[in-house]
């Protein structure tokens, strides 16, 4: 059974394992007074990553526990919900315990300073990202080579964009990301990627059912000084979609092209 915490005012157990080894997911959602933003596909990706780590919880309680924070968290306009889904209190050791009672942590969240829709200016991390392939795309809760990246931000910057250290573009630390070259969308291979954007999902839908070619190919870094480069774009579900204008010392072109494609985010649901 689904154990549900508030974090505003219900203890955590030090033993839990999502503290000891981060052995859990979590999901940060955008809303709007009650109107999730991506909700389905933010369920759907808790729902089968705690199945891919052998967390026993059903879709139908995770909906129940939304549905009932919805009510106790909703204001009007936007602001952010956090869920912590967490294989539960373990004892010391690694390996799993069975059965085990999964816990479902709940928080209300101020929305941040959106990012300029003119564009931002980003800069390239030292810090690679190795992604396991067993765990690619997962949301799980250890970010620590994003925090390490992080902590490289510089004043100004929006954002530290993170490569595998063999010169091929990934995600950033907290976004996923899109190149448009030669009137080509491009991405990352999945496979490759430490986190499977809900955002970049939606924009990547709509970008096939409007006629786009979208690929999956490794992104050089050259891509960025590439003639026919028309635009570099960033996107996670709670800041939306926003392009890159400058990366270090290079400026980029600003294409407008998903803008006028894609949906506004206020308008998904």
């Amino acid at each position: 059974m689904l154990s549900l915490v508030w974090a505003e005012c219900d203890p955590l157990p030090a033993g839990d394992r999502g503290l000891s080894y981060g052995d859990g997911l979590f999901e940060t959602i955008r809303v709007h007074g009650q109107r999730l933003l991506l909700g389905d596909r933010h369920l759907t990706r808790l729902h089968e990553g705690a199945q891919r780590l052998g967390i026993p919880v059903a879709r139908s309680d995770l909906e129940s526990c939304l549905a009932e924070a919805l009510d106790r968290y909703a204001r009007p306009g936007d602001w952010v919900l956090k869920l912590i889904l967490t294989r539960g209190v373990g004892g010391r050791g690694y390996v799993p315990p069975v059965p085990c009672q999964p816990r479902l942590i709940l928080s209300c969240h101020e929305m941040p300073v959106l990012p300029d829709p003119a564009g931002v200016s980003v800069q390239l991390g030292r810090h690679p990202l190795a992604v396991n392939p067993v765990l690619a795309g997962l949301k799980s809760l250890n970010r620590l080579d994003q925090v390490m990246a992080s902590a490289e931000l510089g004043a100004g910057n929006y954002e530290v964009l993170m490569t595998d250290g063999h010169g091929h573009l990934l995600e950033g630390t907290r976004t996923n990301l899109m190149l448009r070259v030669s009137g080509q969308w491009l991405m990352p291979p999945m496979s490759a990627l430490a986190v499977h954007g809900v955002m970049q999902a939606e924009v990547k839908a709509q970008l096939q059912a409007a006629g786009e070619v979208v690929r999956e190919q490794p992104l050089d870094l050259s891509l960025l000084s590439h003639p026919q480069l028309d635009g570099v774009f960033l996107m996670n579900s709670v800041t939306g979609i926003v392009p890159v204008s400058r990366i270090d010392d290079r400026d980029l072109p600003i294409d407008g092209s998903l803008a006028t494609i894609c949906r506004p985010l206020t308008s998904l649901k």
